[in-house]
């Protein structure tokens, strides 16, 4: 039995992955009392499983789970780090622990998947995009501010442009919060798209683009390009991960 923890900005997810089968997932927001809940739905598995964690946030907050799975499943936390080279994937970046493990292991997850290039998209708080080669190099990628955070860095630097009331999507807008709302999430559209061309262009291949992220299945019907839906990508680069790197033994 594995735990496979998911830390990301907005919230943690995590899931139960018994012999290949996922048992159980769930997920808790970071602004909600996050040890009590998790304890409480944990303890409802009597298991004593292999506990492995990816995180991007503080070690605050590591420290934190790290205590309540020793609580509850009196089990270590492995954290994945990003690495040169794991699951098949090779890292573009010269200093692979500078990429951010989350975007490392969807690419790990999305490699699994079978033999074919790769534009993965992750939209949440960050928008992320990388470029994976059908065998498994990595090219790169880009970053920018997701639809959320574009809206609130707009509305921190402006005097005028206050919405007073919740904007929609639109393709053009009559009005300043559709504007801004529209804006936001056409321009992360956009950039998924140049950079989905470029790939296209500089590699001569057709990637598949896939798309992960808290945000993902508003984004998806906004693009012009041919898109899939791949959820859990964190957690089933880390299920993949675990099963390439088994536990070492106790000395």
């Amino acid at each position: 039995m594995r735990l496979l923890l998911d830390l990301g900005n907005t919230r943690l997810k995590w899931a139960l992955v018994d012999d290949g089968v996922w048992a159980a997932r769930g997920a808790v927001a970071w602004e909600e009392d996050v040890s009590s809940a998790l304890a409480k739905t944990w303890r409802a598995h009597a298991t004593s499983p292999r506990v492995l964690g990816a995180s991007v946030v503080d070690a605050a907050r590591e420290a934190q789970i790290e205590r309540l799975v020793a609580e509850v499943f009196a089990q270590p936390v492995e954290w994945v780090r990003t690495s040169a080279e794991a699951g098949g994937v090779r890292i573009a970046y010269a200093e692979p622990q500078r990429l951010g493990v989350d975007r490392f292991l969807a690419m790990v997850a999305a490699h699994a998947t079978g033999p074919s290039s790769y534009v993965l998209a992750g939209i949440g708080t960050a928008l992320t995009l990388d470029a994976l080669t059908g065998d498994g190099r990595h090219l790169g990628g880009l970053i920018a501010p997701g639809p959320l955070l574009m809206q609130q860095s707009l509305f921190g630097a402006t005097a005028r442009i206050k919405p007073y009331q919740p904007g929609a999507i639109r393709d053009i807008a009559d009005n300043t919060a559709d504007a801004v709302v529209s804006g936001c999430w056409q321009a992360n559209a956009a950039l998924i798209e140049r950079f989905a061309a470029n790939v296209a262009r500089q590699s001569g291949d057709s990637p598949r683009l896939l798309l992960d992220g808290g945000d993902a299945e508003t984004l998806l019907p906004l693009l012009g390009i041919p898109a899939e839906l791949a959820p859990d990508s964190v957690l089933r680069g880390l299920n993949v991960y675990a099963t390439a790197h088994p536990p070492q033994p106790s000395p």
